[in-house]
Protein backbone atom coordinates (compact mmCIF):
# COMPACT_ATOMS: atom_id res chain seq x y z
CA UNK A 1 0.00 0.00 0.00
CA UNK A 2 0.96 3.77 -0.70
CA UNK A 3 2.47 5.07 2.72
CA UNK A 4 0.45 7.04 4.88
CA UNK A 5 1.59 10.80 4.12
CA UNK A 6 1.64 12.10 7.40
CA UNK A 7 2.92 15.75 6.28
CA UNK A 8 -0.87 16.38 5.89
CA UNK A 9 -2.29 18.32 8.48
CA UNK A 10 -5.82 16.30 8.10
CA UNK A 11 -3.60 13.17 9.07
CA UNK A 12 -2.61 14.14 12.47
CA UNK A 13 -5.84 16.01 12.69
CA UNK A 14 -8.00 13.39 12.41
CA UNK A 15 -6.40 11.25 15.23
CA UNK A 16 -7.57 13.46 17.33
CA UNK A 17 -11.38 12.34 16.72
CA UNK A 18 -13.04 15.03 18.85
CA UNK A 19 -11.23 17.84 17.47
CA UNK A 20 -11.83 16.83 13.83
CA UNK A 21 -15.57 15.72 14.86
CA UNK A 22 -16.23 19.48 16.15
CA UNK A 23 -17.19 22.20 13.73
CA UNK A 24 -14.93 24.79 15.02
CA UNK A 25 -12.27 22.33 16.03
CA UNK A 26 -12.23 23.20 19.55
CA UNK A 27 -8.63 21.44 20.69
CA UNK A 28 -10.19 19.72 23.62
CA UNK A 29 -7.50 17.44 24.84
CA UNK A 30 -4.90 20.27 25.17
CA UNK A 31 -7.86 22.25 27.28
CA UNK A 32 -8.86 19.23 29.54
CA UNK A 33 -5.03 19.05 30.72
CA UNK A 34 -5.68 22.40 31.20
CA UNK A 35 -8.33 21.63 33.60
CA UNK A 36 -6.43 18.80 35.03
CA UNK A 37 -4.30 21.76 36.25
CA UNK A 38 -6.68 23.66 37.53
CA UNK A 39 -5.93 26.27 35.03
CA UNK A 40 -9.58 27.26 34.56
CA UNK A 41 -8.95 30.81 32.93
CA UNK A 42 -6.45 29.21 30.99
CA UNK A 43 -8.74 26.30 29.27
CA UNK A 44 -11.24 28.68 28.98
CA UNK A 45 -9.34 31.23 26.75
CA UNK A 46 -7.51 28.09 25.03
CA UNK A 47 -11.49 26.91 23.98
CA UNK A 48 -12.63 30.53 23.07
CA UNK A 49 -10.14 30.70 20.21
CA UNK A 50 -12.14 28.46 18.38
CA UNK A 51 -15.55 28.62 19.80
CA UNK A 52 -16.64 32.01 21.50
CA UNK A 53 -19.33 31.01 23.58
CA UNK A 54 -17.70 28.25 25.75
CA UNK A 55 -19.58 28.78 29.01
CA UNK A 56 -23.20 28.50 26.42
CA UNK A 57 -21.86 25.70 24.76
CA UNK A 58 -20.50 23.90 27.88
CA UNK A 59 -24.39 23.74 28.55
CA UNK A 60 -26.26 23.37 24.89
CA UNK A 61 -23.69 22.34 22.88
CA UNK A 62 -25.29 19.44 20.86
CA UNK A 63 -21.94 17.39 21.12
CA UNK A 64 -20.62 16.42 17.78
CA UNK A 65 -17.20 15.70 19.41
CA UNK A 66 -18.51 13.25 22.38
CA UNK A 67 -20.01 10.09 19.74
CA UNK A 68 -16.48 10.52 18.34
CA UNK A 69 -14.41 10.22 21.48
CA UNK A 70 -12.05 7.85 21.19
CA UNK A 71 -13.05 6.59 24.41
CA UNK A 72 -16.12 5.29 22.97
CA UNK A 73 -14.07 2.63 20.97
CA UNK A 74 -12.56 1.80 24.38
CA UNK A 75 -15.22 1.10 27.08
CA UNK A 76 -18.39 2.96 25.44
CA UNK A 77 -18.62 5.71 27.24
CA UNK A 78 -17.06 9.26 25.78
CA UNK A 79 -15.50 11.74 27.65
CA UNK A 80 -17.47 14.29 29.46
CA UNK A 81 -16.46 17.06 27.07
CA UNK A 82 -19.16 19.47 27.29
CA UNK A 83 -19.41 19.19 30.88
CA UNK A 84 -15.70 19.97 31.35
CA UNK A 85 -16.08 23.06 29.49
CA UNK A 86 -18.49 24.23 31.15
CA UNK A 87 -16.13 23.81 34.39
CA UNK A 88 -13.70 25.61 32.39
CA UNK A 89 -16.20 28.30 32.35
CA UNK A 90 -17.88 28.20 35.51
CA UNK A 91 -14.29 28.27 37.62
CA UNK A 92 -12.53 30.86 35.23
CA UNK A 93 -11.05 34.50 36.64
CA UNK A 94 -11.48 37.49 35.28
CA UNK A 95 -10.17 37.24 31.59
CA UNK A 96 -11.81 40.38 30.58
CA UNK A 97 -8.12 41.95 30.56
CA UNK A 98 -6.69 38.95 28.22
CA UNK A 99 -9.01 39.40 25.12
CA UNK A 100 -8.55 40.88 22.41
CA UNK A 101 -9.09 44.65 22.33
CA UNK A 102 -10.84 47.49 19.91
CA UNK A 103 -7.95 49.00 18.27
CA UNK A 104 -7.33 52.57 18.67
CA UNK A 105 -7.89 53.57 15.54
CA UNK A 106 -10.50 51.99 12.86
CA UNK A 107 -9.43 50.60 9.38
CA UNK A 108 -12.59 52.69 7.97
CA UNK A 109 -14.49 49.70 6.80
CA UNK A 110 -18.12 49.54 7.71
CA UNK A 111 -19.45 45.61 8.21
CA UNK A 112 -23.35 45.33 8.84
CA UNK A 113 -24.10 42.23 10.76
CA UNK A 114 -28.00 41.19 10.72
CA UNK A 115 -29.24 39.34 13.86
CA UNK A 116 -27.90 39.21 16.44
CA UNK A 117 -27.30 35.46 17.30
CA UNK A 118 -23.87 33.19 17.42
CA UNK A 119 -23.20 33.63 13.53
CA UNK A 120 -23.13 37.61 13.67
CA UNK A 121 -21.56 37.71 16.90
CA UNK A 122 -18.43 35.50 16.31
CA UNK A 123 -18.05 37.66 12.99
CA UNK A 124 -17.86 40.76 15.12
CA UNK A 125 -15.62 38.72 17.55
CA UNK A 126 -13.18 38.42 14.64
CA UNK A 127 -13.01 41.19 13.06
CA UNK A 128 -13.49 43.88 15.19
CA UNK A 129 -10.49 43.33 16.97
CA UNK A 130 -8.63 43.92 13.33
CA UNK A 131 -10.02 47.29 13.03
CA UNK A 132 -13.83 46.88 11.49
CA UNK A 133 -16.40 48.91 12.30
CA UNK A 134 -18.84 46.11 13.16
CA UNK A 135 -22.43 46.79 13.29
CA UNK A 136 -25.04 44.37 14.32
CA UNK A 137 -28.75 44.85 13.52
CA UNK A 138 -31.71 42.80 15.89
CA UNK A 139 -35.15 43.04 15.48
CA UNK A 140 -35.72 41.57 19.03
CA UNK A 141 -35.13 43.73 22.26
CA UNK A 142 -32.14 41.75 23.59
CA UNK A 143 -29.41 40.21 21.74
CA UNK A 144 -28.51 36.05 21.12
CA UNK A 145 -31.11 35.22 18.87
CA UNK A 146 -32.09 31.54 19.56
CA UNK A 147 -29.76 31.29 22.43
CA UNK A 148 -32.19 33.62 24.24
CA UNK A 149 -34.86 33.29 22.49
CA UNK A 150 -35.54 29.40 21.72
CA UNK A 151 -33.12 27.82 24.41
CA UNK A 152 -35.09 28.07 28.49
CA UNK A 153 -33.39 29.46 30.86
CA UNK A 154 -33.22 27.15 32.87
CA UNK A 155 -30.95 25.40 30.63
CA UNK A 156 -29.17 28.50 29.72
CA UNK A 157 -28.81 31.37 32.07
CA UNK A 158 -29.70 34.33 31.08
CA UNK A 159 -26.47 35.60 33.59
CA UNK A 160 -24.07 32.98 31.55
CA UNK A 161 -25.38 34.54 28.03
CA UNK A 162 -24.76 38.08 28.46
CA UNK A 163 -21.45 37.77 29.95
CA UNK A 164 -19.86 35.95 26.36
CA UNK A 165 -21.72 38.51 24.07
CA UNK A 166 -21.07 41.52 26.42
CA UNK A 167 -16.96 39.95 26.10
CA UNK A 168 -17.61 40.71 22.04
CA UNK A 169 -19.47 43.30 22.44
CA UNK A 170 -16.55 45.29 24.55
CA UNK A 171 -14.27 45.09 21.58
CA UNK A 172 -16.08 48.04 20.04
CA UNK A 173 -19.46 46.60 18.36
CA UNK A 174 -21.92 48.50 17.71
CA UNK A 175 -25.29 46.80 18.48
CA UNK A 176 -28.97 48.26 17.42
CA UNK A 177 -31.81 46.19 19.26
CA UNK A 178 -35.62 46.73 18.15
CA UNK A 179 -33.81 47.57 14.44
CA UNK A 180 -35.20 45.05 12.15
CA UNK A 181 -33.89 45.40 8.34
CA UNK A 182 -36.68 45.47 6.03
CA UNK A 183 -35.10 45.96 3.23
CA UNK A 184 -31.60 44.38 1.88
CA UNK A 185 -31.41 47.23 -1.19
CA UNK A 186 -31.93 50.15 1.32
CA UNK A 187 -29.22 48.49 3.50
CA UNK A 188 -26.78 47.97 0.93
CA UNK A 189 -27.61 51.64 -0.48
CA UNK A 190 -26.23 52.97 2.72
CA UNK A 191 -22.65 52.03 1.39
CA UNK A 192 -21.60 49.32 3.63
CA UNK A 193 -18.28 47.46 3.20
CA UNK A 194 -19.54 43.94 3.61
CA UNK A 195 -23.02 42.78 4.82
CA UNK A 196 -23.32 39.69 6.91
CA UNK A 197 -26.79 37.56 7.11
CA UNK A 198 -26.99 35.88 10.47
CA UNK A 199 -30.30 35.58 11.29
CA UNK A 200 -31.15 31.88 11.62
CA UNK A 201 -34.33 29.95 10.37
CA UNK A 202 -36.74 31.92 12.00
CA UNK A 203 -40.23 30.36 10.72
CA UNK A 204 -41.66 27.09 12.57
CA UNK A 205 -43.35 25.03 9.99
CA UNK A 206 -46.96 24.80 10.52
CA UNK A 207 -49.56 21.71 10.70
CA UNK A 208 -52.40 22.40 8.22
CA UNK A 209 -54.67 19.35 8.95
CA UNK A 210 -58.54 19.47 9.56
CA UNK A 211 -59.76 21.56 12.93
CA UNK A 212 -56.46 23.70 12.25
CA UNK A 213 -58.26 26.92 11.38
CA UNK A 214 -61.22 26.79 14.40
CA UNK A 215 -58.56 25.26 17.30
CA UNK A 216 -56.21 28.38 16.24
CA UNK A 217 -56.11 30.17 19.84
CA UNK A 218 -54.55 27.08 21.35
CA UNK A 219 -52.41 25.79 18.50
CA UNK A 220 -48.75 27.27 18.99
CA UNK A 221 -45.60 27.12 16.86
CA UNK A 222 -43.01 25.43 19.02
CA UNK A 223 -39.87 28.81 18.18
CA UNK A 224 -42.44 31.25 18.26
CA UNK A 225 -44.03 30.44 21.61
CA UNK A 226 -40.36 29.86 22.96
CA UNK A 227 -39.79 32.95 22.16
CA UNK A 228 -42.68 34.56 23.73
CA UNK A 229 -42.22 33.04 27.43
CA UNK A 230 -38.57 34.13 27.29
CA UNK A 231 -39.97 37.44 26.28
CA UNK A 232 -42.40 37.69 28.91
CA UNK A 233 -45.46 38.14 26.26
CA UNK A 234 -46.66 34.34 27.90
CA UNK A 235 -46.70 33.27 31.53
CA UNK A 236 -49.50 30.40 31.34
CA UNK A 237 -50.54 26.77 29.70
CA UNK A 238 -52.98 24.53 29.77
CA UNK A 239 -53.36 21.84 32.05
CA UNK A 240 -52.94 18.98 29.09
CA UNK A 241 -50.48 19.68 26.28
CA UNK A 242 -49.73 18.16 23.81
CA UNK A 243 -46.05 18.45 21.90
CA UNK A 244 -45.85 17.68 17.89
CA UNK A 245 -42.44 16.79 17.04
CA UNK A 246 -39.57 14.95 18.60
CA UNK A 247 -36.68 17.43 18.10
CA UNK A 248 -34.77 19.43 20.55
CA UNK A 249 -37.13 22.16 20.44
CA UNK A 250 -40.16 19.56 21.07
CA UNK A 251 -38.03 18.59 24.40
CA UNK A 252 -37.37 22.60 25.30
CA UNK A 253 -41.55 23.36 24.51
CA UNK A 254 -42.62 20.04 26.87
CA UNK A 255 -40.11 21.33 29.79
CA UNK A 256 -41.42 24.63 29.52
CA UNK A 257 -45.06 24.03 29.65
CA UNK A 258 -44.76 22.06 33.00
CA UNK A 259 -42.76 25.34 34.25
CA UNK A 260 -45.94 27.32 32.78
CA UNK A 261 -48.10 24.90 35.32
CA UNK A 262 -49.36 21.95 32.83
CA UNK A 263 -50.03 18.95 34.58
CA UNK A 264 -49.75 16.55 32.01
CA UNK A 265 -47.65 16.52 28.85
CA UNK A 266 -47.01 14.62 26.37
CA UNK A 267 -44.31 14.36 23.64
CA UNK A 268 -46.06 12.97 20.12
CA UNK A 269 -43.64 11.59 17.78
CA UNK A 270 -44.69 9.98 14.55
CA UNK A 271 -42.14 7.01 14.49
CA UNK A 272 -40.11 4.69 16.63
CA UNK A 273 -37.39 5.93 19.13
CA UNK A 274 -33.88 5.45 16.67
CA UNK A 275 -35.50 7.72 14.71
CA UNK A 276 -36.06 10.75 17.06
CA UNK A 277 -34.01 14.19 16.20
CA UNK A 278 -33.66 15.19 19.70
CA UNK A 279 -30.63 14.33 21.56
CA UNK A 280 -30.49 11.56 23.99
CA UNK A 281 -29.78 13.80 26.71
CA UNK A 282 -32.31 16.21 25.92
CA UNK A 283 -35.01 12.94 26.23
CA UNK A 284 -33.76 11.50 29.29
CA UNK A 285 -33.81 14.92 30.76
CA UNK A 286 -37.51 15.54 29.79
CA UNK A 287 -38.49 11.86 30.29
CA UNK A 288 -36.55 13.02 34.48
CA UNK A 289 -39.58 15.20 34.92
CA UNK A 290 -42.40 12.78 33.86
CA UNK A 291 -42.96 14.03 30.15
CA UNK A 292 -44.55 10.92 28.62
CA UNK A 293 -43.19 10.30 25.28
CA UNK A 294 -45.68 8.39 23.18
CA UNK A 295 -44.89 6.65 19.39
CA UNK A 296 -45.76 5.61 16.35
CA UNK A 297 -48.91 7.95 16.06
CA UNK A 298 -49.25 10.39 13.29
CA UNK A 299 -51.31 13.79 13.32
CA UNK A 300 -54.60 13.40 11.86
CA UNK A 301 -56.80 15.97 12.91
CA UNK A 302 -57.51 18.88 15.43
CA UNK A 303 -60.69 18.09 17.28
CA UNK A 304 -62.65 20.75 18.45
CA UNK A 305 -65.28 21.71 20.51
CA UNK A 306 -68.08 25.19 20.32
CA UNK A 307 -64.86 26.58 18.41
CA UNK A 308 -62.36 25.60 21.02
CA UNK A 309 -59.74 22.92 20.88
CA UNK A 310 -60.32 20.05 22.80
CA UNK A 311 -58.19 17.30 21.56
CA UNK A 312 -56.49 15.59 18.77
CA UNK A 313 -56.37 12.66 16.50
CA UNK A 314 -53.89 10.75 15.82
CA UNK A 315 -53.56 7.62 13.01
CA UNK A 316 -51.73 4.56 15.23
CA UNK A 317 -48.76 3.50 13.13
CA UNK A 318 -46.69 0.83 12.46
CA UNK A 319 -43.60 -0.01 10.31
CA UNK A 320 -40.95 -2.56 8.78
CA UNK A 321 -37.45 -2.01 9.53
CA UNK A 322 -34.97 -3.84 7.58
CA UNK A 323 -31.18 -4.47 9.10
CA UNK A 324 -29.99 -1.16 8.16
CA UNK A 325 -32.55 0.31 10.57
CA UNK A 326 -34.22 1.73 7.67
CA UNK A 327 -37.86 1.94 7.47
CA UNK A 328 -38.80 -0.23 4.11
CA UNK A 329 -42.89 0.03 4.98
CA UNK A 330 -45.46 0.91 7.11
CA UNK A 331 -49.54 1.09 7.49
CA UNK A 332 -51.89 2.29 9.68
CA UNK A 333 -53.43 0.23 12.22
CA UNK A 334 -55.94 2.09 14.02
CA UNK A 335 -57.02 5.28 15.64
CA UNK A 336 -56.62 7.66 18.56
CA UNK A 337 -57.66 10.70 20.19
CA UNK A 338 -56.20 12.25 22.85
CA UNK A 339 -58.01 15.35 24.99
CA UNK A 340 -55.89 18.53 25.29
CA UNK A 341 -56.28 21.94 26.17
CA UNK A 342 -52.69 23.20 24.06
CA UNK A 343 -50.71 21.86 20.81
CA UNK A 344 -47.08 22.86 20.54
CA UNK A 345 -45.96 22.47 16.77
CA UNK A 346 -41.95 21.55 16.96
CA UNK A 347 -41.83 19.95 13.65
CA UNK A 348 -38.67 22.04 11.91
CA UNK A 349 -38.10 25.44 11.34
CA UNK A 350 -37.40 27.05 7.81
CA UNK A 351 -35.73 29.99 6.25
CA UNK A 352 -37.46 33.40 5.65
CA UNK A 353 -36.42 36.61 3.70
CA UNK A 354 -39.41 38.34 3.09
CA UNK A 355 -37.20 41.54 3.64
CA UNK A 356 -34.40 40.41 0.47
CA UNK A 357 -36.46 42.09 -2.24
CA UNK A 358 -36.48 39.48 -5.61
CA UNK A 359 -34.33 42.20 -7.77
CA UNK A 360 -31.17 42.87 -4.48
CA UNK A 361 -28.82 40.65 -6.78
CA UNK A 362 -28.94 37.64 -3.79
CA UNK A 363 -29.77 34.69 -5.76
CA UNK A 364 -32.49 32.01 -3.69
CA UNK A 365 -32.23 27.96 -4.67
CA UNK A 366 -35.04 25.44 -5.10
CA UNK A 367 -36.36 25.90 -0.72
CA UNK A 368 -36.13 28.89 -1.27
CA UNK A 369 -32.71 29.38 0.83
CA UNK A 370 -29.85 31.80 -0.94
CA UNK A 371 -27.35 30.58 -2.71
CA UNK A 372 -24.66 30.56 -1.11
CA UNK A 373 -20.57 29.18 -1.33
CA UNK A 374 -19.71 26.75 1.19
CA UNK A 375 -16.53 27.60 1.24
CA UNK A 376 -16.51 31.31 1.39
CA UNK A 377 -19.66 31.55 2.52
CA UNK A 378 -20.25 34.40 -0.05
CA UNK A 379 -24.18 35.11 -1.91
CA UNK A 380 -24.59 35.21 -5.35
CA UNK A 381 -24.14 39.30 -4.62
CA UNK A 382 -20.50 40.31 -4.12
CA UNK A 383 -19.77 41.61 -0.56
CA UNK A 384 -22.94 39.73 0.73
CA UNK A 385 -22.25 36.86 2.83
CA UNK A 386 -25.11 34.31 4.64
CA UNK A 387 -23.83 32.22 8.03
CA UNK A 388 -25.43 29.90 10.55
CA UNK A 389 -28.96 28.48 9.86
CA UNK A 390 -29.62 31.24 7.11
CA UNK A 391 -27.25 29.85 5.61
CA UNK A 392 -27.68 26.18 4.95
CA UNK A 393 -30.76 25.49 7.11
CA UNK A 394 -31.17 24.02 10.68
CA UNK A 395 -27.93 22.96 12.60
CA UNK A 396 -26.98 24.18 15.86
CA UNK A 397 -24.67 26.79 17.65
CA UNK A 398 -21.11 25.25 16.99
CA UNK A 399 -21.75 25.23 13.65
CA UNK A 400 -22.86 28.75 13.17
CA UNK A 401 -19.67 29.86 15.31
CA UNK A 402 -17.51 27.79 12.64
CA UNK A 403 -20.11 29.40 9.88
CA UNK A 404 -18.97 33.30 11.52
CA UNK A 405 -15.35 32.38 11.53
CA UNK A 406 -15.09 31.45 7.43
CA UNK A 407 -17.25 34.41 6.80
CA UNK A 408 -15.33 36.59 8.81
CA UNK A 409 -11.93 35.28 6.85
CA UNK A 410 -13.94 36.09 3.76
CA UNK A 411 -15.11 39.73 4.86
CA UNK A 412 -11.58 40.39 5.75
CA UNK A 413 -10.42 39.03 2.50
CA UNK A 414 -12.93 41.19 0.50
CA UNK A 415 -12.09 44.56 2.26
CA UNK A 416 -8.98 44.30 1.31
CA UNK A 417 -9.11 43.06 -2.10
CA UNK A 418 -8.33 40.08 -1.73
CA UNK A 419 -9.65 36.69 -3.85
CA UNK A 420 -11.96 34.75 -1.23
CA UNK A 421 -10.29 31.59 -2.05
CA UNK A 422 -7.00 32.11 -1.04
CA UNK A 423 -7.26 31.09 2.51
CA UNK A 424 -4.43 30.36 4.78
CA UNK A 425 -3.93 26.57 5.11
CA UNK A 426 -4.40 24.46 8.14
CA UNK A 427 -0.87 23.55 9.67
CA UNK A 428 0.25 20.80 12.79
CA UNK A 429 2.85 21.94 14.75
CA UNK A 430 4.34 18.74 16.38
CA UNK A 431 6.20 19.41 20.00
CA UNK A 432 8.13 16.64 22.00
CA UNK A 433 5.91 15.22 24.60
CA UNK A 434 7.88 11.93 25.26
CA UNK A 435 7.96 10.40 28.78
CA UNK A 436 10.21 11.18 31.22
CA UNK A 437 11.89 14.91 30.39
CA UNK A 438 8.11 15.83 29.29
CA UNK A 439 6.23 13.32 31.85
CA UNK A 440 4.76 16.72 33.37
CA UNK A 441 3.28 17.72 30.21
CA UNK A 442 0.31 14.79 29.94
CA UNK A 443 -0.93 12.10 31.63
CA UNK A 444 -0.70 8.56 29.93
CA UNK A 445 -2.33 6.02 32.70
CA UNK A 446 -5.55 4.99 31.72
CA UNK A 447 -8.49 5.14 33.87
CA UNK A 448 -11.46 2.15 33.76
CA UNK A 449 -13.00 4.86 35.38
CA UNK A 450 -16.50 5.14 34.35
CA UNK A 451 -18.06 8.55 33.08
CA UNK A 452 -19.10 11.07 35.67
CA UNK A 453 -22.89 11.65 35.63
CA UNK A 454 -24.18 15.47 36.18
CA UNK A 455 -26.23 16.37 39.01
CA UNK A 456 -29.43 18.09 38.79
CA UNK A 457 -31.75 19.91 41.08
CA UNK A 458 -34.13 18.04 42.85
CA UNK A 459 -37.89 17.89 40.85
CA UNK A 460 -39.58 19.29 43.89
CA UNK A 461 -37.38 22.47 43.38
CA UNK A 462 -36.54 22.99 39.85
CA UNK A 463 -40.78 24.13 38.67
CA UNK A 464 -40.74 27.25 41.11
CA UNK A 465 -39.18 29.48 38.75
CA UNK A 466 -38.57 28.95 34.86
CA UNK A 467 -35.34 30.52 35.54
CA UNK A 468 -33.87 27.90 37.67
CA UNK A 469 -30.41 25.99 36.07
CA UNK A 470 -31.57 22.32 36.13
CA UNK A 471 -27.42 21.18 36.12
CA UNK A 472 -25.76 21.83 38.85
CA UNK A 473 -21.86 21.51 37.16
CA UNK A 474 -19.37 19.06 38.10
CA UNK A 475 -18.16 18.39 41.85
CA UNK A 476 -14.36 18.62 42.55
CA UNK A 477 -14.41 14.78 42.40
CA UNK A 478 -16.42 14.64 39.27
CA UNK A 479 -13.82 16.92 37.70
CA UNK A 480 -10.84 15.29 38.97
CA UNK A 481 -11.98 11.78 37.84
CA UNK A 482 -13.48 12.88 34.50
CA UNK A 483 -10.44 14.50 33.09
CA UNK A 484 -8.34 11.42 33.41
CA UNK A 485 -10.52 9.37 31.66
CA UNK A 486 -9.17 11.91 28.54
CA UNK A 487 -7.02 9.80 26.32
CA UNK A 488 -4.99 12.65 25.33
CA UNK A 489 -5.80 12.05 21.46
CA UNK A 490 -3.40 15.07 20.35
CA UNK A 491 -0.55 13.70 22.08
CA UNK A 492 0.69 11.66 18.58
CA UNK A 493 2.64 8.43 17.91
CA UNK A 494 5.23 9.48 14.86
CA UNK A 495 7.32 6.85 13.55
CA UNK A 496 10.42 7.72 12.04
CA UNK A 497 11.11 4.71 9.61
CA UNK A 498 14.74 4.74 9.31
CA UNK A 499 15.44 4.16 12.69
CA UNK A 500 13.67 1.15 13.16
CA UNK A 501 15.73 -1.82 13.34
CA UNK A 502 12.52 -4.32 13.78
CA UNK A 503 13.39 -5.79 17.41
CA UNK A 504 9.27 -5.71 17.77
CA UNK A 505 9.57 -3.96 21.44
CA UNK A 506 7.05 -2.31 20.90
CA UNK A 507 4.94 -4.42 19.69
CA UNK A 508 5.54 -6.38 22.66
CA UNK A 509 5.04 -3.78 25.26
CA UNK A 510 1.36 -2.39 23.55
CA UNK A 511 -1.21 -2.81 25.51
CA UNK A 512 -3.88 -2.97 23.27
CA UNK A 513 -2.10 -4.81 19.90
CA UNK A 514 -2.30 -1.99 18.20
CA UNK A 515 1.04 -2.38 16.38
CA UNK A 516 2.44 -4.64 13.96
CA UNK A 517 5.03 -5.19 11.48
CA UNK A 518 4.16 -7.16 8.67
CA UNK A 519 4.49 -7.89 4.36
CA UNK A 520 2.86 -4.38 2.55
CA UNK A 521 0.14 -5.34 0.72
CA UNK A 522 -2.07 -4.13 -1.96
CA UNK A 523 -4.90 -3.41 0.41
CA UNK A 524 -6.02 -2.22 3.51
CA UNK A 525 -8.16 -5.32 4.10
CA UNK A 526 -5.41 -7.38 2.94
CA UNK A 527 -3.43 -5.58 5.58
CA UNK A 528 -6.13 -5.47 8.38
CA UNK A 529 -5.86 -9.44 8.00
CA UNK A 530 -2.90 -9.71 8.86
CA UNK A 531 -2.72 -7.60 12.57
CA UNK A 532 -3.35 -9.25 15.85
CA UNK A 533 -7.06 -7.50 16.63
CA UNK A 534 -7.93 -7.71 12.71
CA UNK A 535 -11.65 -7.27 14.13
CA UNK A 536 -11.23 -3.80 15.47
CA UNK A 537 -14.04 -1.19 15.40
CA UNK A 538 -13.56 0.89 12.40
CA UNK A 539 -13.28 4.69 12.51
CA UNK A 540 -10.15 5.74 10.77
CA UNK A 541 -7.77 4.73 8.10
CA UNK A 542 -4.71 1.98 9.44
CA UNK A 543 -0.94 3.99 8.95
CA UNK A 544 1.10 2.48 6.85
CA UNK A 545 5.11 3.20 7.28
CA UNK A 546 7.35 3.28 4.64
CA UNK A 547 9.05 -0.07 3.63
CA UNK A 548 11.54 -0.75 6.90
CA UNK A 549 15.06 -0.73 6.60
CA UNK A 550 16.21 -4.36 7.10
CA UNK A 551 13.10 -6.36 5.71
CA UNK A 552 11.45 -4.35 3.80
CA UNK A 553 7.89 -5.04 5.55
CA UNK A 554 6.04 -2.20 6.47
CA UNK A 555 5.00 -0.69 10.41
CA UNK A 556 1.17 -0.73 10.51
CA UNK A 557 -0.53 1.01 13.65
CA UNK A 558 -4.21 0.52 14.01
CA UNK A 559 -5.12 3.98 15.14
CA UNK A 560 -8.57 2.81 16.19
CA UNK A 561 -7.69 1.14 19.06
CA UNK A 562 -4.47 3.32 20.34
CA UNK A 563 -4.71 4.27 23.83
CA UNK A 564 -1.83 6.78 23.40
CA UNK A 565 0.04 5.81 26.42
CA UNK A 566 3.26 6.40 25.03
CA UNK A 567 4.79 2.83 25.94
CA UNK A 568 5.74 2.04 22.42
CA UNK A 569 8.35 5.38 22.31
CA UNK A 570 9.42 4.50 25.70
CA UNK A 571 10.58 1.15 25.15
CA UNK A 572 11.99 1.77 21.57
CA UNK A 573 15.76 1.58 21.71
CA UNK A 574 16.05 3.58 18.37
CA UNK A 575 13.62 6.40 19.50
CA UNK A 576 11.89 4.97 15.94
CA UNK A 577 8.84 5.87 17.75
CA UNK A 578 8.03 9.33 19.59
CA UNK A 579 5.56 11.01 21.69
CA UNK A 580 4.76 14.79 20.20
CA UNK A 581 1.61 16.97 21.43
CA UNK A 582 -0.07 17.92 17.50
CA UNK A 583 -0.87 21.63 17.65
CA UNK A 584 -3.44 21.91 14.75
CA UNK A 585 -3.73 25.70 13.59
CA UNK A 586 -7.06 26.23 12.38
CA UNK A 587 -6.61 29.63 10.76
CA UNK A 588 -8.77 32.40 11.66
CA UNK A 589 -9.50 35.66 9.82
CA UNK A 590 -6.70 37.36 12.21
CA UNK A 591 -4.34 34.58 10.61
CA UNK A 592 -4.90 36.34 7.35
CA UNK A 593 -3.10 39.36 8.13
CA UNK A 594 0.25 38.50 7.23
CA UNK A 595 -1.29 37.78 3.53
CA UNK A 596 -2.80 41.49 3.06
CA UNK A 597 -0.82 43.60 0.49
Amino acid sequence: MKPTDTSDPDYFHQVVDCQWACPAHTPVPAYIRLIAQGRFSDAYLLNRDSNVFPGILGRVCDRPCEPACRRTRVDGEPVAICRLKRVAADHRDDITDRLPAKPEQTNGKRIALIGAGPASFTVANDLAPLGYECTIFEKLPEAGGLMRANIPAFRLPEKVLNEELQYILDMGVELKLNSPVSSMKALLDDGWDAVFVGTGAPKGKDLHLPGREEADANIHIGIDWLESVAFDHIDSIGKNVLIIGVGNTAMDCCRTSLRLGAESVKVMARKPRNFFKASEWELEDAEEENIEIVVNHSPKAFVTENGKLVGMTFELMEYDVDEKGEITGQRVTGEETLPCDDVILAIGQENAFPWIEKDAGIEFGKWDVPVVDEETFESSRKGVFFGGDSAFGPKNIIWAVEHGHQAAISIHRHCQGLGLRDRAPREVELQSAKMGMFEWRYSNAYTDAERREMEHVALVDRFQRLNIEVELGFTAEQIAVEVQRCLNCDVQTVFETALCEECDACIDVCPVECLSITPDADSEADLRASLSQPDAPDGQSLYVSNPLPLTGRVMIKDENVCLHCGLCAERCPTSAWDMKEGVIKIPHADDQVETVA
